[in-house]
Order: C-alpha cells, then structure tokens, then sequence
C-alpha cells in the first residue's frame, strides 16, 4: 500500500478513528486503526473499536498510489502523523513493515496482522428507528443524558441512556438514582414504537462526532437485538446495547406543585457557582429560601471555609418554603437545558424539584432535595456569623 496524506485533512478522521480505539488492551489490533483502500477512489476507509463502539470513517484528504490495507499501531503511528514535519507526507506499507516519508526525513515501524482485527458489525440488516438532523438529536442527547453517570455499580442502567420511541415522538431519559432527566424530539422519520439502553460511553462519543457535524446533517438510526447503528454522511458509529430493563420512570415523576419559579438561566447558574466556592469541599450543600413574590435566597456554608448569601430576582408563585439540594446537581440540570429562562416546580420542601422550559413540555430534570438539611439555614445571620442554635 502506497499512499500520499494531507495532513490538514486527514488527522481530522485519524482522530476520530483513534479514540474509539483500545489503547489499554491486551489485543495488539484493538490497540491499532484498520486502514483499507477503497477500489478506484482516492479515498480510505479507517476502522477501529473496543468491542462496545465500533467505528466506520470514510477519510478524505488521501492520494491512492498502490491499494492495501494495515492495521496501524495508535500509539506510535499516531504520533508520527501529527507531529511530522511536512503538510503532506508519504506512507509506504510492505509486507507488516511500514514508513513514513515526510520531506526528508523518514520513520520505519511495524504494522499489526490484520487478520487479528474483529469483524465489525454491518447495518444491512438492522431496523429503521429513525432519521433526524444532527442538531435536534444532539441537543434531546445532552438534555437527556445529564443525569446519567458513568459507573460499574448495579443497576446497569444507572450508568446507560433510554432511547424510547413512542407515537412518533423519540425520548431520551437517564437516571443515577438521585435524579433523571428526559428530553423529547419529534423526528420527521421514524420506524415503529421501540426503545433500547446504550451505555454512556458510547453515547459520549456520539455527541462529540455530532458536534463536528453541520447542524442540518441527517443521522439515521437503526437498531438490531444486541446492537445500535448511527449513520452520519462518511461515519458509522455502531454501540453494543445494554442488556437490562429501564425502570418505569413515568410512575415517579409527580405533578403535584406547591410553589413555582421563573428565573433567568444564566443568573443562576452564575449565582450558583459562587455558592460552590464557599461549599465544594464541604459537602457541597445550596440551601434556597423561596418567598412568593419576593426573592430567591441562596445561602451555602462550609465550618471552616465561610459562608455565602446570593438574592436573586425571580418570580415566584405558591408557598414560602426553604429546601437545599447538592449545588452540583443543581448546576448540572441549569446547564444542560436549551433556553434562557427555566421554570423550577417544587413539591414542598421534601419533595422533587422538576426543572422544564418554561411552557414546554419536551425537557423535565428532576433531582430530589437533602432531607432535612433546609431547618439549618438559619444557624447563621446574613454577613455569615453562626448564631446559637435553642
């Protein structure tokens, strides 16, 4: 195999295909990218996978002098292509031996039998789930997926993201036991009512192929009993599903609503991040006070750091109340929806907080408060002083 590389161009597929590689295995070819020329084209095809994502790549900016294929070690091969001297290089493949003729200067190295590379797995005969632009998908996925956290721990779904299909309308829910998000697409195709769990780290690697895409690119989703298949222009990204049954999410969110607020996003997110300076290592514990049509108090301590106050404008409807959550919780709901102002639906001081667009129905994050924690809020006047508790 004998091609000519545009460096420019081609390391932006290198770099996709690298990181769905397994640089920690025991399997010399799941450490390597599988590289193969495509008849008649000046194009490759580059393929690599950790036997949960696979990944497809059409590369561009490739001259093909003399058809092949290799599989190319990551760690070394890698580097050679981003640090060599010359824009555009030439890669020589010969018998398992390679190199890199760059100006000058020239690199020799050892290539991986392609034989020990997996057969990855095809879409032929997958299903149809359905077709969306890139934007709408990306944005129910980083909607959807801000509760889920990527663990070991039983059960499996607390670390894995719910695709669900329902009468046309696609939803996206995760949960860590603590909290839940679910965001709500309508795609312009779809197949018949379906859903299937895949893990969070391959649903990372989605959302960051989907944010090198034009907004209006058509992914198109298609599924098959152990696996899920997202077709995007020259990429396929296909991720093992996981094998358990999500829990009936619906039965625990509750529209019982005692006080309501509007606030603008950004404000509070800002307001917030200042509360966990005080409190980030010292449990890191928001206590917010809501007065109907007054203020919203912020107030967070930590025993040996000090104490912060944050009075927010925002127009609150219902009961007073005083509740606390974990600030970073709070925070990561706020950042992850689409939107300059958020409604927070609150069922009493003990009870879930939902966070929605305000007049929308198609995001929800719920997170439940600390028990108990709120009765504490006034164990310290307004400049931070502790006062005696009766």
């Amino acid at each position: 195999m004998k091609l000519q590389i545009n460096k420019g161009e081609f390391l932006k597929s290198w770099l996709i295909a690298e990181r769905n590689t397994s640089p920690k295995s025991t399997i010399s070819s799941l450490t390597g990218v599988f590289v193969r020329t495509s008849e008649g084209t000046d194009s490759i095809t580059l393929e690599a996978t950790d036997l949960k994502t696979s990944l497809k790549c059409i590369s561009t900016g490739v001259k093909v002098e003399q058809e092949g294929e290799t599989i190319l070690p990551v760690r070394l091969v890698g580097e050679l292509f981003k640090k060599a001297p010359t824009n555009i290089f030439t890669l020589l493949i010969d018998e398992g031996k390679g190199t890199i003729l760059s100006g000058r200067n020239r690199y020799r190295f050892t290539t991986y039998p392609t034989k020990e590379f997996p057969q990855l797995p095809v879409s032929d005969g997958a299903s149809h789930f359905c077709a969306i632009p890139a934007e709408e998908i990306l944005r129910t996925l980083n909607e959807g997926t801000v509760a889920c956290t990527a663990t070991e721990e039983f059960p499996k779904y607390f670390g894995s993201v719910f695709f669900q299909l329902l009468d046309g309308e696609m939803r996206i829910v995760s949960t860590d036991g603590r909290r839940l998000s679910l965001s709500k697409c309508h795609p312009p195709q779809h197949g018949p009512d379906y859903e299937f769990l895949l893990p969070i780290a391959g649903v990372k690697e989605l959302q960051r192929l989907l944010t090198s895409l034009d907004s209006q690119t058509s992914i198109s989703v298609s599924v098959e009993n152990t696996l899920a298949f997202f077709q995007m222009g020259s990429i396929e990204l296909s991720v093992r599903r996981i094998d358990t049954t999500f829990p009936n999410y619906e039965a625990i969110l509750s529209s019982q609503t005692t006080t309501t607020v509007e606030i603008n996003r950004q404000e509070l997110i800002a307001a917030l991040e200042r509360v966990d300076v005080i409190v980030r290592d010292s449990g890191r514990l928001v206590v917010m006070r809501l007065s109907p049509k007054g203020d919203l108090m912020l107030r967070g301590r930590a025993p040996e750091t000090g104490a912060a106050e944050e009075i927010l404008d925002a127009s609150i409807d219902g009961e007073s109340m005083t509740t606390a959550f974990n600030v970073s919780y709070l925070m990561d709901g706020l950042k992850a929806v689409y939107g300059d102002r958020v409604q927070m639906n609150f069922n009493g001081p003990e009870g879930q907080m939902t966070i929605l667009r305000p007049g929308g129905t198609d995001f929800l994050y719920m997170v439940m408060p600390v028990k108990g924690a709120g009765q504490d809020s006034d164990d310290y006047d307004l400049n931070g002083e502790e006062e005696a508790v009766e």
